[in-house]
């Protein structure tokens, strides 16, 4: 057995199983009964992706799939950044975030209107 029969054994075997790997996080993806876990899963998804780009990139031997799988990694890092941030802002009430100011002089009315200016 050669070396380069060994490689192309061993990128089939890493296809296969990444190919697994996605069928398994789509359904997870699919299925998640929150938020958070759908978030998760398309970061999954992301990384199983990079990984496809990398076995594809070691059986061409083209390496500017490489690059290519490093601005995803980049770019699926500030997505999983940004949905963090939306989940965290998304469960918190309008008080919490300081939309809505209590006065209690005046009976629990709020002291600003909309436009933000005192009454």
């Amino acid at each position: 057995m050669s070396a380069s029969d060994i490689l192309s054994f061993s990128t089939l075997f890493a296809l296969a199983a990444l190919s697994l790997g996605l069928i398994m996080t789509v359904v997870r993806i699919v299925r998640g009964p929150t938020l958070p876990d759908r978030v998760l899963g398309l970061d999954m998804l992301t990384a199983i992706v990079i990984g496809f780009i990398a076995v594809i990139a070691i059986r061409s031997g083209f390496n500017l799939y490489i690059d290519i799988a490093i601005a995803l990694a980049l770019v699926g890092f500030l997505a999983t950044i940004a949905f963090a941030r939306f989940i965290l802002t998304r469960g918190r009430p309008a008080e919490a975030e300081g939309r809505v100011e209590r006065n209690p002089k005046r009976g629990g009315r709020s002291a600003r209107r909309k436009g933000g200016r005192p009454r």
